[in-house]
């Protein structure tokens, strides 16, 4: 069984895809870098944490699919000291 059906399946009962999903990630500033490469071709916003060690990420994404929000989640994973939100 996948791992991520539940995800997906809530994912797919709240948006109709294609849909604009927002990811929100928090990470070292040390890992500033890896989040903008992973979501290089978007536009996001970033907030610096009050005392400069983190950085928060909003992303706005055109996805077609749960499966494409699942992959992404699974990328970003893999940054170390990454927060999803």
């Amino acid at each position: 069984m996948d791992p991520h059906q539940h995800f997906k399946d809530k994912l797919d009962q709240e948006h109709t895809w294609p849909s604009v999903y927002m990811f929100k990630f928090v990470v070292p500033k040390s890992s500033e870098r890896a989040v903008r490469k992973l979501f290089q071709e978007e536009t996001f916003q970033t907030r610096d944490s009050r005392k400069g060690n983190f950085i928060a990420f909003t992303m706005k994404k055109m996805i077609f699919s749960s499966d494409e929000v699942v992959a992404i989640y699974e990328k970003a994973s893999k940054i170390t000291g990454l927060i999803a939100l």
